[in-house]
């Protein structure tokens, strides 16, 4: 084939009209060829077809890869596979190097329908005949090619979603578990609400497990930040602190051995953890309760919900070593129930420039007094995420569990 006069345009697109009937994407065909006579026979078929596309022509590998980098919107790649600076089916793979989303059709000769197999086999969409090309053709392969590289994108996507979850059931069972419960009398009820700027599990965990003594042991804890690197950290502290129970490990060796876990397995030095852990009575007349930084809690006894706050210690992971917790005794009568909570259930907006807060929290709970312990719960995540909806929703995952003895907790 002949040369022609058409010059090799370094920036601008040989027809620079934009694409109408390419389901009104503004999608660019880039045809990478090293012969001009090729160059022009594309360019007239094209003309003639019923695509209405800017047409850009690029003599190498390197200037084509050069203008996928500066590409915002869909391109379909024209091939041809014998290029100065590159032979054979490398092209397609430094193509899809350059740009993965690319819809790539690859042009060869009449001896080399083997290789545009192969070609479609590493990647790209389609390919053609040289020797065989006609307007009607042409147009429907890249239009083709440009639907099959959105039908494979959406596919990655599907599987990706699929990966995510699947990972978050993983992290759900990790971080939300059955309470471990042998007698009846005790309630364990408990709630988990993604914060709404990851939408996923992250570092809030808690368990409950009661021992061969009768004694039921509580936890709820808080990883700083949000994630699956938080999201592990949490269900690595669950899992801990469950098995150091189930040994029979004090209240303050469950911590000190929970900093030394955090220390070690975060993925970085600034991740501190927040957590308060119960040990309630079998005679359900006290609680002996340590806390790491994390709030309070509620009390409720009656038709009343008093705000409780025990001595506590710094946040585990804060200055490793140097933790100073202590046990705080706690009376109960039979039929009180302790609500607790990470702080994503207060810090919420509930104005321009306020947030429900510890007060506010407290002030919803005595308005639900007479709810059992499930509904009492909801309330409280419920009255929380509403007073935010209009700010945002809740930024922060939310954790409650609500605790007792006794059937009116049910």
């Amino acid at each position: 084939m002949g040369t022609t006069g058409i010059p090799h345009q370094q920036d601008a697109p040989l027809d620079s009209s934009p694409g109408s009937l390419l389901w009104n994407l503004d999608a660019t065909i880039l045809l990478v060829e090293d012969d001009a006579g090729d160059a022009m026979l594309v360019e007239e078929m094209l003309t003639d077809s019923e695509l209405d596309s800017a047409l850009t022509w690029r003599k190498t590998l390197a200037e084509a890869r050069a203008f996928l980098r500066t590409r915002t919107t869909p391109v379909c790649v024209l091939l041809d596979l014998h290029l100065p600076d590159v032979h054979g089916l490398d092209a397609v793979r430094q193509i899809l190097e350059s740009d993965s989303d690319a819809a790539i059709v690859v042009l060869t000769g009449l001896e080399d329908s083997g290789t545009g197999l192969r070609a479609v086999a590493q990647g790209a969409q389609d390919y053609l005949v040289k020797g065989r090309l006609d307007p009607e053709i042409l147009s429907r392969a890249i239009r083709y090619a440009l639907q099959r590289k959105e039908v494979e994108r959406a596919a990655a996507a599907l599987r990706s979603n699929q990966l995510i979850a699947q990972e978050n059931a993983r992290l759900e069972r990790g971080l939300l578990p059955v309470p471990l419960l042998r007698d009846g009398r005790f309630h364990a009820r408990a709630r988990y609400e993604p914060g709404r700027v990851h939408g996923l599990l992250s570092g809030d965990f808690y368990d409950v497990v009661q021992t061969a003594d009768g004694a039921v042991h509580a936890v709820i804890g808080d990883v700083s930040g949000h994630g699956a690197a938080e999201a592990a950290l949490g269900v690595c502290l669950r899992v801990a602190w469950r098995t150091a129970v189930l040994c029979g490990t004090s209240q303050l060796e469950q911590i000190e051995l929970l900093e030394e876990i955090l220390v070690a397995e975060r993925s970085d030095a600034h991740v501190f953890a927040t957590m308060t852990s119960l040990s309630f009575t079998p005679d359900g007349r006290g609680a002996r309760i340590v806390r790491a930084g994390h709030p309070g809690l509620l009390l409720r006894r009656g038709d009343e919900v008093h705000w409780v706050e025990p001595e506590g210690g710094m946040a585990l992971g804060l200055l490793p070593g140097m933790g100073r917790w202590t046990t705080v005794d706690l009376p109960l009568v039979p039929g009180d129930g302790l609500v607790l909570f990470t702080d994503g259930l207060f810090e919420g907006r509930d104005g321009p420039d306020s947030r429900l807060g510890e007060d506010g929290l407290l002030e919803m709970a005595r308005a639900h007094t007479r709810l059992p312990g499930r509904r009492f719960v909801d309330a409280l995540v419920a009255g929380a995420a509403e007073g935010a909806a209009p700010y945002g929703g809740l930024a922060d995952d939310v954790a409650v569990l609500h605790l007792g003895w006794g059937s009116e907790l049910s």
